[in-house]
């Protein structure tokens, strides 16, 4: 029988690697478990029940997750096409592509080039340039990993890595292989421009392993340059001292990324193009830029020789950075300023010193005291901001000095909106994350979570407007004179921020995972690029010059984010139970996503209905419009019947109708008297109305037709999405006049500009005879009524 207190022998050099390659990698796929892991399904009837672990809520995630990063592998090599096509039109001055020059944008015929590219070996110019990229790239992949928030931690694997049975080299040699093997942003880093490289140098398809070997040769390099880093500030620095410099290198990589994107757009500006052509010769001879000649090289002895120089770089490299981490442990590995010592005591505090108090919440005064205390978040949330947006100007070419603020409002505006942007996804965010593990605490003082999330919305928003405000000041002091056009684009841009700010809120309760134990794993990153494309969207009401697209933005974004700071609110009080959701209730985004999907399916029927034909005809407009409108519904009711969900819009709930046709008598007379004197004031004041536009819709009178579509149809599907839905959906949340305009703007916008005010008085009546009724019917006879009169007054 085999002896239990044997001593087993320490595994061998090589078998110790792989198990610390495994635990790193081990490690990763945990980060990424949870969103994976899959929802136990709940025992069956008269079965047995035993207590299990619990699986979760849901996790339908990973598809997101596996599409962002397919997308992003897909992103970053068009990138680095872009960049090598984009160089070789601008670098080498012979080429064809640079004979050509550019069109009216600005756009080379990149066709062109890469016809160039695949016929002859590349030019020294486009070298040089490549080799700027790489190295940037190299950088980039040595910072992104070192200015992770693992530095900043206290704790210190390598404290009890040491205690294993293995030789101290053996040890630091697999701390190398290991971070290697786990630098996936190194990976997206660097695979993408060797993939490209070795495509245009004849490769075809080999250029994939081929790529896959480059990156392979550059990551131990990598690795040595962070763990060389990691270690010495570790054994140097205290913790306060670590957190500060991991806000530091978190600013470094910002410019490099941009320096990178730079390159590959096709308007580069010259500034970045000329750093590629003054890239010293003797960059080529860096590791990176020795890869990129081996894939270039034109015969096997030159192949050879720099394949020979690459194997002793990289031996040379390896060994003595190993040399120089052993010297840097030779007194072990505990420092004497790695740890922190206690708070400071009562004495060594200095007297608050008397001043001006701003008025602000307990809350507030907490969140701007944290913001103070950790350097990081407060490099990362003003700082940051600034940085990520100075970049894409310095390397974009958009605007040359900042006199030009003045002369160009509407860039002006777009990069006040940009940074305030970045310092919500930021900050506000991050609000429940930066809770950590005390988020349970919220949930036992006399406030509820939902109030102390809106003073941290409004406090965000007050901080964010900052600097839109400074770029207001810029242009107006730049500006030759002041114009009606910057105190738009300004009202737009003060009004986005408190918006977004809210939005930003709303999207970090369902972004935050406060039950996962790693602290990156409790933010999911996919709703973070859902910030940044919701806040685009919200761009476009800068730059477009139609005032009507403008308020139709406004009005939708402000919608978006009513419903989504209601699912928010839903959601919070389940956020610790991680078996638990909401119970299923009618909410505005579900009313959003019917309108949306309503338009979407009119559309589509609408063009299958046109058979080839340049504009649809009524009849088609008629019949799209109610085929929409019944499909929605049906998907709605069978939603909400598969889910139970409570209150849901019914045309009549238990009363006859006699009382929702009383209830409508009164605001429907409101609203068809407000249509006509609109329709007077128009004839009066001579307003001609565009081509078959009418106050009901933008389509040509045409007897029944137009009847059956506005006094039947419109009524039957927009009263149940308008009114059931988002109005309904809002007045849980909001008092009932809030409610009722916010839907009734949302159902104005949906119709022409000229329509927009009548419009919005029939959405508010129709609102009104909802409140009163709890039914559909009422507000579908005001609808109804409203588009008949209407129809029988329009010329």
């Amino acid at each position: 029988m085999r002896d239990q207190h044997a001593v087993h022998a320490p595994p061998s050099p090589a078998r110790a690697i792989w198990l610390m390659t495994r635990m790193r990698l081990r490690r990763q796929l945990n980060q990424v478990g949870s969103v994976f892991a899959r929802k136990k399904k709940p025992p069956k009837a008269g079965a047995p029940v035993t207590r299990v672990a619990n699986g979760g809520k849901r996790n339908g995630m990973w598809i997101i997750s596996a599409v962002v990063a397919v997308l992003m592998l897909f992103v970053c090599l068009n990138m680095s096409r872009m960049a090598v096509l984009n160089m070789q039109c601008r670098l080498v001055d012979g080429g064809a592509c640079a004979q050509a020059g550019a069109n009216r944008n600005g756009y080379f015929n990149f066709e062109a080039a890469a016809a160039e590219l695949h016929a002859a070996p590349f030019d020294p110019s486009l070298l040089g340039g490549l080799a700027m990229v790489l190295t940037a790239l190299f950088a980039i992949s040595v910072l992104l990993p070192l200015a992770g928030k693992e530095l900043a931690k206290p704790d210190w694997d390598l404290e009890w890595l040491v205690t294993l049975p293995v030789e101290r080299s053996t040890l630091l040699w697999g701390r190398l292989v290991e971070r290697s093997a786990s630098n996936l942003s190194g990976t997206f880093a660097l695979f993408p421009p060797y993939a490209m490289i070795a495509w245009y140098s004849g490769y075809q398809w080999t250029a994939v392993p081929i790529a896959l070997l480059a990156t392979a040769l550059l990551l131990p390099l990598a690795a040595l340059l962070h763990t060389l880093a990691d270690t010495g500030v570790r054994l140097w620095l205290a913790a306060a001292q670590l957190r500060n410099l991991q806000a530091l290198l978190s600013l470094l990589n910002a410019p490099m990324l941009y320096l990178v994107f730079a390159l590959s757009m096709p308007a580069a500006s010259s500034f970045v193009m000329d750093l590629a052509r003054g890239f010293p010769a003797w960059g080529l001879w860096l590791p990176p830029g020795v890869l990129l000649q081996a894939i270039q090289a034109q015969s096997l002895p030159q192949f050879a020789m720099l394949a020979a120089l690459l194997a002793a770089q990289l031996v040379l490299l390896l060994w003595l950075g190993v040399a120089l981490m052993r010297r840097q442990l030779r007194h072990g590995v505990v420092g004497s300023g790695v740890r922190e010592s206690g708070r400071k005591t009562a004495a060594s505090t200095p007297p608050e010193k008397p001043g001006l108090h701003l008025p602000l919440s307990p809350v507030m005064r907490r969140e701007l005291r944290l913001l103070a205390r950790d350097r990081n978040f407060l490099v990362q949330t003003l700082v940051l901001p600034l940085i990520v947006v100075g970049s894409q100007l310095v390397f974009n070419g958009k605007l040359d000095t900042l006199s030009q603020f003045g002369t160009m409002p509407t860039v002006a505006a777009a990069i006040a909106f940009g940074i305030g942007v970045y310092v919500l996804m930021l900050s506000a965010f991050q609000t429940l994350n930066n809770e950590g593990n005390a988020l349970w605490l919220l949930y036992t003082v006399p406030h509820s979570v939902e109030s102390v999330l809106k003073e941290k919305a409004r406090l965000w928003g007050a901080l964010a407007l900052v600097y839109p405000l400074m770029v207001a000041v810029l242009t107006l002091a730049t500006a030759p004179a002041p114009t009606w056009q910057m105190l738009v684009l300004l009202s737009i841009v003060l009004a986005g921020i408190p918006i977004y700010s809210t939005i930003a809120v709303a999207l970090g309760v369902f972004a935050c995972d406060p039950t996962a134990i790693e602290v990156h794993k409790r933010i999911r990153p996919t709703y973070s690029y859902l910030f940044l494309l919701l806040a685009g969207f919200y761009t476009w009401s800068i730059y477009t010059s139609v005032w009507s697209q403008k308020v139709v933005i406004m009005v939708l974004s402000a919608a978006l984010a009513l419903a989504l700071w209601q699912k928010a609110r839903d959601a919070l009080p389940y956020l610790l139970d991680t078996g638990a959701s909401p119970p299923a209730r009618v909410s505005a985004s579900d009313g959003l996503i019917a309108a949306t999907g309503f338009f979407i399916v009119q559309a589509i029927v609408a063009l299958l209905l046109m058979q080839g034909k340049p504009q649809a005809t009524l009849p088609a407009l008629t019949i799209a419009f109610g085929v929409a409108g019944l499909l929605v519904y049906a998907l709605m009711r069978l939603v909400y019947w598969r889910a139970k969900t409570a209150d849901v819009p019914a045309i009549l709930r238990g009363a006859g109708w006699w009382p929702s046709i009383k209830i409508a008598v009164l605001p429907c007379a409101l609203a068809c008297a407000v249509a006509l004197a609109y329709l007077a004031a128009l004839k009066a004041w001579h307003v001609p109305l565009p081509a078959g536009d009418s106050l009901v819709d933008a389509v040509a009178y045409s007897g029944l037709w137009m009847v059956a579509l506005t006094v039947v149809a419109a009524p039957l599907c927009e009263e149940f999405i308008f009114r059931g839905l988002i109005y309904g959906g809002l007045r849980r949340s909001i008092p009932a006049w809030q409610a009722l305009a916010a839907s009734a703007a949302i159902f104005a916008v949906v119709h022409p500009p000229l329509a927009m005010l009548p419009v919005f008085v029939l959405g508010c009546c129709a609102a009104w005879a909802y409140e009163r009724s709890r039914t559909l019917l009422a507000p579908m006879l005001v609808h109804a009524v409203y588009n008949a009169v209407v129809l029988a007054a329009s010329p």
